[in-house]
Parts: structure tokens; sequence; C-alpha cells
């Protein structure tokens, strides 16, 4: 019997990776390919469940599934780091590492 591939695996698992190395920019990047890594799961998952005989890359799968949830996890958090930091620090000091240092220092109480 001759087995085929799914489609979309490559794809998922290359969006899996991506959107765990995307949450390293502000978190947005890692979001969007996360997402796009679970729809697109979600079509060859329904596939390979009709027929799971016929394919043979259901491991690449089911890894950039994984992949994917633990990229959103990280840029969800890394959105809720930067937000909280903006909120106690502010935007400006964000863009200036001294100015940062300074606000830093003021909470902490020194």
């Amino acid at each position: 019997m001759n087995q085929q591939k799914l489609p979309n695996a490559t794809a998922v698992l290359v969006l899996g990776i991506v959107s765990i190395v995307g949450c390293c920019c502000y978190g947005l990047p890692g979001i969007i390919a996360g997402i796009i890594a679970l729809v697109l799961y979600k079509k060859d998952n329904e596939l390979y469940k009709l027929n799971p005989t016929e394919y043979s890359n259901y491991s690449n799968l089911s890894t950039g599934r994984i992949l994917a949830i633990i990229g959103i996890i990280l840029s969800i958090l890394y959105v809720i780091y930067v937000i909280v930091m903006i909120s106690m620090l502010g935007w400006d000091a964000m863009k200036d590492p001294q100015l940062m240092q300074e606000r830093i220092k003021e909470l902490m109480g020194q």
C-alpha cells in the first residue's frame, strides 16, 4: 500500500516552530503563526481520522500542534509581560534603557 503525506503537516510543523520564535517579537507574530497552525492542524486531523492507514506523516502534524500551543502560550505570556512593563514604567522608558533603570530604582525605593 502506498501511503500519502498529509498536505499541511509540514506547514503546521514550521508554523509551530515560528510561533515559538515569534514570541520574542512582542508576541504578536507568535500568536498569529500559532493560530494558523492550529487551523491547519484541524483540517488535516479530520482528513487523517477519515482514513488513518492512508497517511504517513501524522507525527509531524501532532508535533506541530504541540509546538503551536507552546508558542501561543509563550506569546500570550510575553504580551502580558510587555503590558505590565508599559503600565508600570511607561512607554518612554521602554525606549530608553537609562530612563528604565531610573524608574526601576524609583519603584524599588532606592
